[in-house]
């Protein structure tokens, strides 16, 4: 009842904008070889928002908020029509359609194409920003077969390559992606934006994301492999952007509502509202979920809303500002070792783990032109966000829970930025080029606190210090951190067709850890010996210059050649330093990491018909951070996170991508796709300090990585069969193949899933439906070092949904 009320509120805000006047717009179209009207024929305008479909007489009729409109007429067998249209008046002129052999026009319109392909290309240059001669990849989030109301993160990052995926949420509450040896967990690896700017808990001291937007608000998600280090960040994984839909430009209210049923007493709802009136344009929503989780003890409940206002001063002027906000408590089920998995894979000896995500984002920008050649843009964002993890977590992941005090660990974020750039093109020796510079300011305040928790089942995350003072693991940390950072990249095109871009980032960064921590000894019987306050301040300082450069030759339309090597660099987390886990030991001397990212290689469409990128890469690690296996002068043998050594991670990536409608000239009412996704990646350590590592394999790589998809369509029916198999990898330095006690270091095995998508469009309504992990394989991705475990988190087992969608 609560969503309902918040349902209804949010129309009540926007309903008022359906009195807003608009312009009713009639036209036909006709055969231009008989003069007849056609039916059946498709109007769009140039944001590939279909308007209106002509009726058996050829008529068509649609309301418009606009004086100016780009419509596209589109009818299979036909050639597309694109005309600009004034509307000084409601009628307009007749539309002739010529009869073609050619099915689909060079149109330049998203809409009219068959949607085929779900990843393509950044543009060399698109908005303020620079990307020739870089791996860019883009998926196409409504060209998609996927399990959107659950973030399917198998499905939805199918094509892209190289991506190593933490399968273990079946609500898709955080993202965790990794690639290319870079550890998954909360795609941390990754400098993680929406629409540009940082989501993440801390750029630098804590780059992990506890919030990933709903595909189902997305329309892009754009990935930029390393050498986005210059641009956005130094990570080694590079840039992922959420990019959500745009407003609706020719209705003053649009309304999408979604519902899902899924197995396990999964349950979300996604509403969205889109609108335009004149220069002010909107888009927001509200995702609710709610489930019991495939193991006992992992029911969930989120919520998660959204607003984006935008207002064009002028054709040169925009200002846009966008809030979100994300809350969700989720149960634990807790971690297993191998022997567990073995027995019950999907068992829980868990019961009173808890995390708890509160996030608040907001944005502010403004993009402006001076003139045709030079455009500025300036965003300011920032974060007011906490999580809390509390449970009962011992080394021992198969210890019956004693139900004595458990571990509470409260995280706050408190953190703003801003970043302007500035693009200007202009001629160099003879030849256009394109200069982008840009700064950015970050400053983070953030908090750590660990201490004892509540002896209790509850979600109850207060501290209760007072009554357990020999507790252990007692913490309290302030992180006040700041980067500055001074970028740029410029375009020099050499030739039409041959580009070179240079890059630099000049890094300021101050990381500083401000606390104390408890040392408590206990003698056998559990009576204190001591009991010792120490406090802890650090500070870290460090001032350094990123170089890149790219290339890119593009000698047709269907073929472009590119290389890129930048530098990167990622810096010591506070989770490193200043966290006690029982699961391993933090080395006092950790440091940070520094290395770069080389990619060559060839992509393009060929004849319409394939989509490919075909490219080898290297990875060149020094002072990477991982896990070996140590022993201590207690005798004890445990994990120890610190500096490994240097190591390289090299490989093939491929992505083929066949629109079989063209290749075998199928009727256009069909679609009809296949793509083959693969990785082929080895790895080694170089050199090490340590005793047995040099030579070893490096963690988080599979030998072999591969995807594959088969998509059918007929008319408004699509449907679609995935296949991902994942070959054996390493979780430690050390190469361990069996596991310890807590389940943490070992072999991740391999395994493959199979999933199948449908949907059908009627109208105003749209089914989706299908069953994830259709041969129900047992299996994980993940050894977890803390929560969710620590030890083994099992993937989801089969599981099936059915989302019901009405647009108007």
């Amino acid at each position: 009842m609560k969503l309902l009320g918040f349902n209804f509120l949010v129309f009540l805000i926007f309903a008022p904008l359906l009195a807003f006047a608009q312009v009713n717009v009639s036209g036909e179209v006709y055969d231009a070889s008989n003069t007849k009207g056609l039916a059946s024929v498709e109007i769009y305008n140039e944001f590939g928002a279909k308007l209106a479909v002509t009726n058996a007489e050829g008529a068509y009729t649609f309301t418009s908020l606009e004086a100016k409109l780009n419509l596209v007429f589109f009818k299979y067998g036909y050639t597309a029509v694109k005309s600009v249209v004034l509307l000084n008046g409601t009628k307009l002129a007749t539309i002739l359609l010529e009869p073609s052999a050619e099915q689909l026009s060079e149109v330049e319109i998203v809409a009219v194409k068959q949607k085929l392909f779900s990843i393509k290309r950044l543009k060399d240059v698109e908005g303020t920003a620079i990307y020739a001669g870089k791996k860019t990849e883009v998926i196409l989030i409504d060209n998609l077969m996927a399990n959107l109301a659950s973030n399917n993160a198998r499905q939805i990052y199918s094509q892209i390559v190289g991506l190593n995926i933490y399968q273990n949420d079946d609500a898709g509450l955080q993202l965790n992606i990794g690639g290319r040896g870079l550890d998954p967990n909360r795609t941390s690896n990754f400098n993680t934006r929406q629409n540009n700017y940082d989501i993440s808990a801390d750029v630098l001291g804590y780059p992990e994301s506890y919030y990933a937007p709903p595909a189902e608000s997305l329309s892009e998600i754009q990935i930029i492999r390393g050498a986005a280090s210059l641009q956005y960040g130094t990570q080694f994984g590079g840039l992922v952007n959420f990019k959500t839909k745009a407003p609706s430009r020719f209705k003053p209210l649009e309304v999408v509502l979604r519902n899902t049923l899924g197995s396990n007493g999964l349950y979300t709802n996604f509403t969205s509202f889109s609108g335009t009136q004149k220069k002010l344009s909107y888009y927001a929503y509200i995702n609710y979920k709610k489930g019991d989780g495939f193991r006992p003890n992992s029911e969930f409940e989120s919520k998660n809303i959204f607003s984006h206002f935008e207002y064009a001063f002028s054709p040169k002027t925009k200002v846009e500002v966008e809030l979100t906000y994300l809350t969700y408590l989720a149960q634990q089920a807790g971690g297993l070792n191998d022997a567990m998995f073995s027995t019950s894979p999907y068992q829980s000896v868990r019961s009173r783990n808890w995390f708890q995500v509160d996030w608040l984002l907001y944005n502010a920008k403004i993009t402006h032109e001076f003139s045709e050649k030079t455009t500025f843009s300036f965003n300011f964002f920032g974060l007011n966000a906490s999580r809390d993890a509390i449970g009962f977590r011992t080394n021992r992941v198969d210890q019956i829970d004693s139900f004595e005090e458990r571990d509470l660990i409260r995280g706050k974020f408190r953190n703003f930025g801003f970043e302007p750039r500035i693009l200007h093109a202009y001629n160099f020796l003879g030849k256009k080029a394109k200069l982008l510079l840009g700064a950015k300011f970050y400053k983070a305040n953030n908090s750590n606190e660990q201490g004892p928790g509540s002896n209790g089942s509850d979600a109850n995350f207060g501290f209760e210090t007072a009554k357990y003072i020999d507790y252990q693991a007692q913490s309290s940390y302030d992180y006040p951190n700041l980067n500055t950072a001074f970028f740029g990249e410029q375009i020099i095109y050499l030739k039409d067709n041959f580009s070179v871009t240079p890059g630099f980032r000049m890094e300021y960064i101050k990381t500083e850890s401000i606390g104390y921590y408890k040392n408590v000894n206990l003698d056998a019987a559990g009576n204190v010996l001591l009991n010792e306050t120490i406090p802890s301040m650090e500070t870290r300082k460090r001032a350094f210059v990123l170089l890149g450069i790219g290339t890119s030759y593009k000698p047709n339309k269907q073929l472009e050649v590119y290389n890129n090597i930048s530098q990167n660099y990622r810096s010591v987390t506070f989770a490193d330093i200043s966290i006690v886990n029982p699961a391993f030991v933090i080395n006092p001397n950790i440091t940070d990491e520094k290395g770069y990212n080389l990619d060559f290689g060839i992509r393009g469409i060929f004849n319409k018909t394939v989509l490919y990128d075909l490219s080898v890469f290297g990875l060149f690690y020094n002072n990477r951070i991982g896990f070996v296996q140590k022993a201590f002068p207690d005798g004890n043998v445990k994990s120890e996170r610190g500096n490994v050594g240097s190591a390289t991670i090299y490989g093939l990536e491929s992505l083929v991508d066949f629109n079989l409608i063209k290749l075998f000239d199928i009727d256009y009412k069909h679609g009809v796709s296949l793509f083959v996704n693969t990785s082929l990646i080895d790895s080694k350590y170089n050199a090490s300090e340590i005793n047995g590592i040099t030579g070893k394999k490096v963690e988080f790589v599979p030998r072999v990585n591969l995807k594959t998809g088969f998509k059918f369509a007929y008319k408004d029916f699509s449907s679609s069969i995935q296949y991902t198999y994942m070959s054996e990898q390493f979780t430690d330095a050390s190469n361990s193949v069996d596991s310890n006690l807590s389940g943490v270091i070992g072999m991740l095995p391999s395994y493959d899933v199979l999933d199948l998508a449908f949907s059908y469009k009627y109208k105003k309504f749209k089914i989706e439906t299908g069953i994830n992990n259709m041969l129900n394989s047992a299996y994980f991705t993940r050894r977890a070092t803390g929560y969710p475990g620590p030890g083994i988190i099992p993937s989801p087992p089969r599981n099936s949904y059915l989302t019901l969608e009405l647009k108007f």
